[in-house]
Parts: structure tokens; C-alpha cells; sequence
């Protein structure tokens, strides 16, 4: 049994910030993800510009750097706003970034880029008769949507938004970089304190390792449910 040196209940709050962070980020990414799914496959052509863009934006540039332009940058630009209202109306506007705030804005942002593509593959995937038979039947767009686009294309997303998870909640550990008290930003300052890295990190690697080995055989579960009945091709 590792001795925590007294930092086990700090760690254990850590991990409860880093899991609430991971689903919170996994919500507005899968909104995002929806959102720029649909603008992608709109037939307006500036609706799929902005989609475009910011999927091609958000893939290219690191998580990392990411993470450090929206809290610090967007601290220094918010400053800044705050300094022209002072000046011009003579409020005084102050706004501190949260990191936890900060952490899923960005996470969320990052990953609903990756979702966009997703669920844009996903919605290709389902086969274009039985959205025109379901019009023949006067369903609305909204009916369509629910009751034949959306089962299946939740199907066909499956997959690919198991690996984004995955890759999602490994990517909260960026947070700690900006201040926020997860479990990485927890084992560090211990390990600094006691100076044994290798004596915290060890039980937050295999706290990431059990919460990613749990989702991989929840999201398996939910494949097969998702897949009773349906017939494979050979």
C-alpha cells in the first residue's frame, strides 16, 4: 500500500474536479459537435464556412496552446476591454478568469471539433431512402431528425465518439497548467513538497488508466445495445 504522506484526500477531491471536468467538457463538446455537424452539411455556404473553419482552426493548432491563448489571452483581452470602458464611460468592469470555466470552454471547444467530424461522418452514414421515405410520410424536418436520423446516426457515432472520450478525458490533465487543483496539479505540488515524483504520479497514471479502462467497456456495452439487430454485411 503507497503512504500518500497525508495527500490522499486531496487527491481524491483532485480526481472528483478532473471527472467533473471531463463530463462537463464532454456536454458542450457533443453540442458543438451536433451544431457543426449540421452547419457542415447545411446548404448554406456560410454556415459550412464557419464550420470549415473552425474545425480546421481548432485541429491545428496544439491542446496546449490552446489552453494557455484562452485563459491567459483571453484574461489579457477581457483587461483590456475593461481599460476602454473605464476610459470611455468610466465603469469600472473587472473580470477574472476561472480555470475550471477556463478548462471546460477550452476542452469543450477542442473536442467539439473532433465531434463535428464525427457525427458529420455519423449522419452520412444513414442511408439517404429512408429520409426521403420518411418524408413521403409527412414527417417534419424536426420529426425526421429525431425518430430516423438520430437512433442511427447515434450508431454510427458510437465508435468514434468512444475514442474522443477517451482522448478527452486524458486532455484534462492541461488544466493543471493554468491553476486549476485537479489531481495532476495535486500530485505535483506533493511531489515537489516531499520530492518523490514518481510516488504521487504513479496513483493518478492509474487513476487515468481505470476511468478510461471503465469507458472503454461501458462504450462496448452501448455498441452492442446500439447494434441488436442489425445486420452486418459481410
Amino acid at each position: 500500500m503507497i503512504d500518500l504522506k497525508g495527500y490522499g484526500p486531496a487527491l481524491m477531491e483532485g480526481a472528483a474536479v478532473t471527472i467533473e471536468l471531463a463530463f462537463l467538457s464532454l456536454a458542450l463538446s457533443l453540442a458543438l459537435g451536433l451544431i457543426g455537424a449540421s452547419a457542415k452539411l447545411s446548404q448554406s455556404p456560410v454556415a459550412r464556412g464557419f464550420a470549415t473553419t473552425y474545425t480546421t482552426l481548432i485541429r491545428g493548432v496544439p491542446d496546449l496552446v490552446m489552453m494557455l491563448l484562452f485563459y491567459y489571452g483571453g484574461q489579457v483581452a477581457v483587461n483590456m476591454l475593461s481599460d476602454y470602458i473605464w476610459e470611455a464611460y468610466q465603469i469600472d468592469f473587472f473580470f477574472q478568469f476561472d480555470p475550471f470555466i477556463s478548462g471546460v470552454v477550452t476542452i469543450g471547444l477542442i473536442f467539439g471539433a473532433y465531434m463535428t467530424e464525427t457525427f458529420r461522418g455519423a449522419f452520412l452514414a444513414v442511408e439517404t431512402g429512408q429520409i426521403e421515405a420518411a418524408r413521403a410520410y409527412g414527417f417534419t424536418r424536426l420529426l425526421t431528425f429525431r425518430r430516423i436520423m438520430l437512433p442511427q446516426m447515434l450508431r454510427h457515432a458510437l465508435p468514434g465518439l468512444g475514442n474522443n472520450w477517451q482522448v478527452l478525458l486524458k486532455t484534462t490533465a492541461l488544466v493543471s497548467i493554468i491553476g486549476l487543483t485537479d489531481m495532476v496539479r495535486v500530485a505535483e505540488e506533493a511531489a515537489k513538497a516531499e520530492r518523490m515524483p514518481f510516488h504521487f504520479f504513479i496513483p493518478v497514471a492509474f487513476v487515468y488508466l481505470a476511468l478510461t479502462a471503465g469507458s472503454e467497456l461501458f462504450i462496448k456495452w452501448l455498441d452492442k445495445r446500439a447494434n441488436v439487430g442489425v445486420v452486418q454485411g459481410s
